[in-house]
């Protein structure tokens, strides 16, 4: 996964397919542990971005 920063649609459209991969049987466990990673990384990225977007939200409701 790049440095880059992509959508929340797009990390969840990738973690579905590593889901896809695993229940499958199509990884090796080489491509098993890469893909593990990855989706660790994923994860932490929708977190972090759902943890903002609840944040930001309970501001402005805060501000009324």
């Amino acid at each position: 996964m790049a440095k880059q920063e992509i959508k929340y649609e797009e990390a969840i459209a990738q973690l579905e397919g590593i889901v896809r991969k695993m229940e499958n049987g199509n990884l090796d466990i080489e491509s098993l542990t890469t893909q593990l990673k990855t989706a660790q990384k994923l994860i932490k990225l929708c977190k972090d971005k759902l943890t903002k977007t609840d944040e930001e939200i309970k501001k402005m409701l805060n501000e009324k």
